[in-house]
């Protein structure tokens, strides 16, 4: 009996075994952002997605594994022509992801060798359709274009190629030493535009402040002028004024005796002074004839001054 019993207890926990055995070849458990790929017999079953799933042991089984998540590989370094013929050396990095877990396994044997294969051919396609200079100067376009050309190509493999960038482009020594001496042209050329400019800035400067300074002289000479003709004007109102009434005052006193006497005395000296003038100039003497000259010039002098002063008394 105890021999069976030991015999039954064996078989139970064999078969308990084969039960958890086969339990756990078909419980499969898939991690976040992959995905299995299931055949069964050699044929493809279904695509087992993240979380809890079950397969038919033994029947089925797990033919690939595929991440979902975005993938970055390097495109190894290669030669490349552009389309003016100069030879260029070109590496990058491509990113890519998985959006199809059947094609990317039964689409292509190796999709990651063959994206990044393509991702060569494409590169070596499209920078031989631009000149060397616009290789640096739009090298965005040719990551857009690359990414599009094998986005085009890709689809069948279940791959979608996110971006692709290029880390390097490296023209050859001859190349190299010409692009540096064009650099150094232009940075010259840019000195000597800006010190042109300098210059010219410096004479505009010069000029304008020599014309401002000559309309400030014009203008100080223009205010000394009319200051000057406003004092003029201003003296020569007062010496009239001032004659005027000076005379004012000589016709009020020679309507005077005294004023009277005054006028012939003052005549009479004016009328010696000017024969001693005269005695001086000229070597011819005149002399009167009479001495009674001086006083008929006064007694002229005298009645036309009376004849004035009547007049102005009617």
């Amino acid at each position: 009996m105890d021999v069976l019993f030991d015999y039954i207890l064996t078989v139970e926990v064999a078969f308990i075994v084969l039960v958890l055995v086969i339990l756990k070849s078909g419980i499969k458990f898939v991690p976040q952002n992959r995905a299995y790929i299931v055949e069964r017999f050699g044929k493809f079953q279904s695509t087992k997605e993240a979380g809890l799933n079950f397969i038919f042991p033994f029947i089925d089984q797990i033919s690939a594994d595929r991440s979902l998540k975005e993938q970055a590989v390097d495109v190894p370094e290669q030669s490349a022509i552009t389309r003016d013929n100069i030879s260029l050396m070109v590496d990058g990095v491509l990113y890519f992801r998985v959006m199809d877990p059947y094609k990317a396994t039964y689409g292509v044997e190796d999709y990651v060798f063959a994206v990044t294969q393509l991702a060569q051919t494409t590169m070596r396609s499209e920078l031989g359709k631009m000149e060397l200079d616009k290789t640096f100067e739009e090298r965005d376009v040719l990551n857009t274009n690359i990414v599009s050309a094998i986005n085009s190509a890709a689809n069948p493999w279940g791959i979608q190629v996110m971006r692709y960038e290029i880390k390097d482009i490296i023209p050859p020594s001859s190349v190299m030493e010409a692009m540096e001496a064009q650099m150094k042209a232009e940075r010259v050329k840019r000195a000597q535009i800006l010190e042109s400019e300098g210059d010219r800035q410096a004479a505009i400067n010069r000029a304008e402040g020599e014309k401002a300074s000559v309309v400030l002289a014009a203008e100080g000479d223009k205010s000394e002028q009319i200051l000057r003709a406003e004092g003029e004007a201003a003296a020569i109102i007062a010496v009239a004024e001032a004659q005027a009434e000076a005379l004012e005052k000589v016709g009020k006193s020679a309507n005077t005796d005294e004023g009277q006497k005054a006028i012939q005395l003052d005549l009479a000296s004016k009328a010696i002074e000017a024969k001693q003038a005269i005695a001086k100039e000229s070597s011819v003497v005149l002399l009167p004839d009479s001495s009674t000259e001086a006083a008929s010039v006064v007694a002229q002098a005298t009645s036309i001054i009376s004849a004035l002063t009547g007049k102005q008394g009617v």
